[in-house]
């Protein structure tokens, strides 16, 4: 049970010892202050021999260790003890966070070896005794090398990696079965998963194929109106609209539809000069002099042509006899209005933009390529463009310009790709999402899944049979969908861990001094 707070203090209050005895040795163990806090904690150890004198001279060590939450991954840390004689040892140590921690005391003389295990949490007063074990001591008449990689360096528990024993028996926490971990697996960080709990944890495989990859390269994009089916009316003469027919933004039209009719003094005179000079032409009855009359039909009938009036107009003014007071004007094009300047009985001038026509029937998507990936994208690479407002829909295009200008702010390149609009789903102005994919051919990969993210690090654990796990160090490459490329550390046919290795390099971590340890710290 929690042992109760002590009144004692140096310079602030000291737990009461907690008293362990295992392997030949007494090891009383207090913490200061109490309760514990995440930084600038001390552990007063004093160590005994069997018959109770005390020890100086032994080897102290403090290993403190919290087990993998949810995201969180195991944290892991250690200090050593300073020597104060008489058999007491001060260690001091950092915690790093609020939360329960294991707490190991391994103390070992010459003759003698054992751990003293207690559990403490920040800010809760007192340690609480988890039980002892004793140590193996060396024994330098002992068959087997020190360094051999099939000795077994210590026991320990599936369910809690912090108990080292070294002999076989029951866990102090769950009083589960300990297992053996050999000296070349806990410095490789090999973790032993039965079957059976793989399946309770969740914990899959998957073999390292290679197959065929295509490299995605991600841009966002905006859609914007073909230049090429974009449309202008404006007048070359000025006058007033007398009735305007298409008078709303977004309305469609047909090419030769009315768009408004407009009355003009100049165009007007100007077609009476046109009918007078025919008149003239057909009054003529002299064969000989004809010519002029010719001329001057011809320049009327091309200042007209100038001005706007098509063919039919023309036709329909010489057929009337009599100049056309409002004069219609048609559109250009077929496609929908998106610009329109003008209200009916406005005054215009010469020059003067009415409306802007955009045949829709084809749209760009232009896509900002930032310019580390701008050298890998090529005109006629295939594209896939997906928008917010038709979700579950690809459109799949080809890449049909490459700008070849930067912009300066945000360093990109813009990449043009023309779609088909049918239905006019697509509007200028919505925003895309446009990948392209590059093609790599076959490479070796591993699920995603499989690649654990360990500082500078990429790590995944190969499956050695007999629920042997091994953390193999990779280095990765090109992503593609639910795959990553292997670029070296693994070979064809190996079986990874794709599932549920977060757990397991948790436990490794503990476990390991060495494919986690240039990552590993004293606290969080």
């Amino acid at each position: 049970m929690r042992s109760a707070r002590s009144s004692s203090s140096i310079g602030c209050a000291t737990s009461q010892a907690a008293h362990v005895s295992a392997g030949g040795l007494s090891i009383d163990t207090a913490i200061q202050p109490d309760p514990p806090v995440e930084h600038g904690n001390r552990a007063h150890v004093t160590v005994r021999d069997a018959q109770g004198v005390p020890v100086t001279g032994a080897q102290v060590r403090l290993e403190y260790d919290m087990p993998a939450m949810g995201a969180m991954q195991a944290m892991h840390g250690a200090a050593e003890a300073r020597d104060d004689g008489d058999g007491r040892y001060l260690i001091a140590f950092d915690l790093g966070m609020g939360g329960s921690w294991t707490i190991a005391i391994h103390a070992r003389t010459p003759s003698a070896a054992a751990t003293a295990r207690y559990t403490l949490r920040v800010g809760s007063s007192g340690l609480t005794v988890l039980g002892g074990e004793p140590e193996r001591v060396a024994d330098a008449s002992a068959p087997a090398s020190p360094g051999s990689g099939g000795e077994v360096s210590y026991y320990t528990c599936s369910m809690h990696p912090t108990v080292h024993a070294t002999a076989p028996g029951k866990c102090p926490i769950c009083s589960m079965e300990l297992t053996p971990v050999l000296r070349d697996e806990a410095r490789a960080g090999v973790v032993h998963i039965a079957p059976e709990r793989r399946a309770l944890l969740g914990i899959r495989t998957a073999r390292v194929v290679r197959a065929p990859i295509d490299l995605a390269i991600t841009a966002k994009g905006r859609l914007a109106v073909d230049e090429t089916r974009l449309h202008e009316v404006a007048l070359r003469i000025g006058g007033y609209i007398s009735e305007l027919r298409v008078n709303a933004t977004g309305q469609s039209v047909a090419r030769g539809d009315t768009l408004f009719t407009l009355y003009s003094p100049e165009l007007y005179a100007a077609e009476q000069e046109y009918l007078l000079a025919r008149h003239s032409q057909d009054a003529r009855t002299d064969p000989g002099h004809t010519g002029h009359d010719d001329a001057l039909v011809r320049a009327a009938e091309t200042k007209l042509r100038l001005w706007g009036l098509g063919d039919d107009q023309l036709q329909a003014l010489a057929r009337g006899g009599e100049p056309i007071e409002r004069v219609p004007f048609r559109s250009p094009a077929s496609g929908v209005v998106i610009e329109k300047t003008i209200v009916d009985g406005a005054a215009v001038m010469a020059g003067q933009r009415l409306f802007r026509i955009a045949d829709l029937a084809e749209i760009w998507v232009e896509a900002d390529v930032y310019e580390a990936d701008l050298a890998r994208i090529a005109r006629g690479m295939p594209a896939s463009i997906t928008l917010d407002y038709l979700p579950g829909k690809a459109f799949d295009g080809k890449v049909a310009f490459i700008y070849p200008y930067l912009d300066p702010a945000s360093r990109t390149g813009r990449v043009r790709i023309a779609l088909p609009n049918k239905g006019l789903a697509l509007k200028p102005d919505m925003y895309a999402t446009v990948t392209f994919k590059l093609p790599l051919g076959p490479r070796l990969v591993v699920p995603a899944s499989a690649v654990v993210y360990t500082g500078p690090r990429r790590v995944v654990f190969v499956d050695l049979g007999n629920g042997a796990l091994r953390p193999q160090a990779v280095t990765i490459g090109a992503r593609s969908g639910d795959l990553v490329e292997i670029a070296s550390g693994l070979a064809e046919g190996d079986v990874v861990v794709s599932s549920g290795n977060f757990l397991v390099a948790a436990e490794s971590r503990v476990r390991s001094v060495g494919p986690f340890s240039e990552d590993s710290h004293d606290g969080p």
